[in-house]
């Protein structure tokens, strides 16, 4: 990039160790995909509610006026507008009420996205300060020895945000599983002869491995605290652990919606001819461009992998 390397100037080594710069680093990137992943999460919710004939009234404008949380509003907001203009949504339904995990998603969805908004201004904050100590006021003549260094600002809130993120990946993981039991009719494990194929079986239980996975990393790491030094250290915050925990949660919820999104593409197939709305036909179509319908047993981890960068990548779920 014919960059020049930096050359660092009095105090400017000590100042880029001796802060928060690294959990920072890593908290602002798992922020920007927490971002994403909320927006991808509701789209794939949209299209596994219709896949799996769901009904649309719980994303009904009124029913989140009476609970205004932003989050909430944003999430069923955006789930209702996906839906537009699908035929399977319009059309007559024989149940009264579906799973928790698709009629709450908003609740749930939303949830995350209030936390997301509350750590954005914790890290926008963050990255507009001086962490680095001895701080030092040239104009004040003064020069301070203090705390700014501590990093239980970050902990808190990349603890917070991997629970929340989590979270996408626990209710997605309920969603694929009731995608795969035959209900509704839809074939067991998604595939036009059950009996002869396990069709989307492993891919649950990759999904449900996940979510387990994450259970264990969302131990909040800002509650375990040693002292070090001589003592002179006795509180620390842990947070760059918090940032390398909430960076391997990120990582794992995107694949545990690629997983959901491999499901609701194969299920919606089986809705045909009836279609979805444009804007998730258009999902699918370019999904399909990636990854096949499933007409039989095959080794399925390419396909997961095809999916998992798919949503990487960022196709326009905006």
């Amino acid at each position: 990039m014919g960059w020049e390397p930096i050359v660092l100037q009095s105090k400017e080594g000590l100042a880029l160790l001796n802060g928060t710069q690294f959990m920072c680093a890593f908290g602002l990137w798992c922020l920007v995909q927490a971002q994403r992943l909320a927006d991808q999460a509701d789209m794939i919710c949209a299209l596994s509610l219709d896949a799996y004939d769901g009904r649309p009234e719980p994303f009904t404008k009124e029913v989140h006026q009476i609970r205004p949380h932003a989050g909430q509003i944003a999430s069923a907001t955006r789930i209702r507008e996906c839906l537009e203009g699908s035929e399977l949504t319009a059309r007559h339904k024989e149940h009264v009420q579906d799973p928790y995990s698709f009629r709450c998603a908003p609740q749930v969805h939303g949830a995350t996205r209030d936390c997301i908004e509350y750590v954005s201004r914790v890290m926008t904050t963050e990255m507009n300060s001086a962490t680095d100590n001895p701080t030092i006021f040239p104009a004040l003549d003064k020069i301070v020895s203090a705390g700014n260094f501590h990093g239980q600002p970050l902990a808190l809130a990349l603890d917070f945000l991997a629970i929340a993120v989590a979270e996408l990946g626990s209710i997605s993981e309920r969603r694929t599983n009731q995608l795969v039991l035959g209900k509704r009719g839809l074939p067991p494990f998604l595939v036009a002869r059950p009996g002869l194929n396990s069709g989307f079986m492993i891919p649950q239980y990759t999904a449900a491995s996940i979510v387990s996975r994450n259970k264990q990393l969302c131990t909040p790491c800002c509650v375990d605290s040693i002292d070090s030094s001589q003592a002179q250290e006795d509180h620390v915050s842990m947070g760059a652990n918090s940032a390398l925990k909430c960076f391997s949660v990120v990582n794992n919820v995107r694949q545990v919606l690629a997983i959901e999104l491999f499901n609701a593409a194969q299920a919606l197939e089986f809705r045909r001819p009836s279609q979805t709305s444009a804007r998730l036909e258009q999902l699918v179509a370019e999904f399909r461009k990636h990854v096949p319908f499933i007409e039989e047993d095959t080794t399925m981890y390419p396909h997961l992998h095809k999916a998992d960068n798919f949503l990487k990548d960022g196709w326009h779920f905006n």
